[in-house]
């Protein structure tokens, strides 16, 4: 019997026909977290607040002035705020749930195609699943074009890769940046997918050769690592938006 590394998540049930995988479940459970933390901190809105909610305004708080300073309008921040720390949060939550202990090592044995048995985990970090990045980057790329489309109108928004007025140029470039429309789905998804799925790996490989002290270090680094992805995918969603809701020139 030996643990095996998997670049697809291993389907662990089947509900109603629908497959449910290891990274799926854990998804969940970030979403049901980030949801209940939520609730239980506007259940009861007090003036003086206490620990909870006083823990939730210094988070929501820290990231819209970081969006404010960052963009030099505040109003636009608030514009883009449930976006851009939804997304901040999920990623953040579920990359650093990937690495609690007993994660990744609380699962059972099955059989493989050549008849070995190989350790199939319950649990799995949902943005070492490309299926995952793939989803949330759609859904970050569509909201930034619905945020220029409210913005600028949807000819105004669609003039910016359709331009047939204004010469041959302007026309290709307009092509050019819809391309890169197509290209950001696919650098978004595979730069935070490439770079958790290497970090798991790496943990793997470090605590099946040496499994005590040694590991320590790259843990502590991949936390470090799961805070900066988080970082760089909320940033780039945020700048993209603003990009979308501005003018061509």
């Amino acid at each position: 019997m030996e643990f095996h590394i998997s670049l697809k998540p291993e389907i662990i049930a089947t509900i109603a026909g629908l497959p449910i995988s290891n990274s799926f479940v854990l998804s969940v459970l970030t979403a049901f977290l980030l949801l209940s933390c939520g609730f239980f901190a506007v259940w009861q809105l007090k003036r003086v607040p206490g620990r909870i909610q006083n823990g939730t305004e210094i988070v929501v708080d820290g990231i819209l002035n970081f969006m404010s300073q960052t963009l030099g309008d505040r109003e636009q921040a608030k514009k883009f705020f449930p976006l851009v720390a939804t997304i901040f949060l999920f990623i953040l939550v579920n990359n650093w749930m990937g690495l609690v202990p007993g994660v990744g090592s609380f699962g059972a044995y099955e059989e493989t195609a050549v008849g070995e048995p190989a350790f199939v985990p319950f649990f799995r970090s949902a943005n070492s699943d490309l299926n995952t990045t793939v989803a949330l980057t759609l859904v970050t790329m569509i909201a930034i074009q619905l945020y220029g489309i409210r913005r600028l109108g949807f000819l105004g928004h669609v003039s910016k890769f359709f331009t047939f007025t204004k010469g041959p140029i302007y026309f290709f470039v307009g092509i050019l940046e819809l391309i890169a429309e197509f290209a950001k789905v696919i650098s978004f998804s595979f730069r935070l997918f490439g770079n958790i799925f290497a970090g798991e790996v790496l943990l793997v490989i470090v605590m099946t050769l040496v499994p005590l002290v040694v590991p320590f270090p790259f843990l502590m680094l991949e936390l470090f690592v799961g805070l900066v992805q988080a970082l760089v995918f909320a940033m780039l969603a945020m700048i993209f938006a603003k990009i979308a809701t501005e003018t061509a020139h």
